[in-house]
């Protein structure tokens, strides 16, 4: 499903691997390989759109035309911690993608997103940027990455998440509607708590056996 800069990648594949991956009983080992698995799916689609230019090559045949993707690589950028599961999978398809990373805490008291660490590439304003964290739900951590990346000159960036919803996907594109966001399940709703539903529960914790 694609509707204004919202694509919810709907492949058999990564519906059936959501499936497990929402399943309490699903192991901290299967979580990890699943994140793995999924985001390298999802990243056919995020590149989908991907300026291309020719060059020629020397195969063991003959020479011909093929293609590269055009202008500087990557960057995949978590936000910690959670958002460390999805470089894997995803820098395994685009290994020439430089990583960075930015770290975002929530402040006791006014409960928003406080950042603690931003390490970059340095030509990231000419990188296209892929901004990764598993779950999309109140959006404040998004909206913050974003803001600290276009602080720093990125033009170019992608969001993608595991699973979102309505709430999260509103509170990005209502700031930042030039982000596209790539979504593996767009789901129900927020509870009181600020999870979703019928979501996965809390990503980190089941990433790395904590509580």
């Amino acid at each position: 499903m694609k509707t204004s800069n919202l694509t919810v990648i709907e492949h058999p594949l990564v519906k059936s691997k959501i499936t497990q991956m929402r399943d309490k009983n699903t192991t901290t080992k299967e979580f990890g390989e699943l994140v793995d698995e999924i985001s390298g799916l999802m990243c056919y689609e995020i590149t989908r759109d991907l300026p291309v230019e020719e060059i020629e090559i020397e195969t063991p045949i003959t020479t011909t035309i093929g293609y590269r993707i055009k202008g500087n690589d990557m960057a995949i950028v978590p936000i910690l911690r959670a958002g460390l599961g999805m470089v894997k999978g995803i820098h395994e398809l685009i290994p020439t993608a430089k990583i960075g990373h930015i770290g975002l805490y929530r402040d006791h008291d006014t409960l928003q997103p406080v950042e603690y660490l931003c390490k970059l590439p340095t030509d990231i304003e000419s990188r296209d940027v892929i901004l990764v964290d598993p779950m999309l739900a109140t959006g404040g951590s998004a909206v913050k990455a974003i803001e600290i990346l276009k602080d720093r000159g990125a033009k170019s960036i992608r969001l993608a998440c595991l699973v979102g919803c309505p709430e999260g996907v509103k509170a990005v594109h209502d700031i930042y509607p030039d982000v596209a966001i790539f979504l593996a399940a767009l789901d129900e709703k927020l509870n009181e708590l600020g999870y979703i539903v019928p979501g996965l529960g809390d990503a980190g914790d089941r990433l790395y056996g904590t509580k």
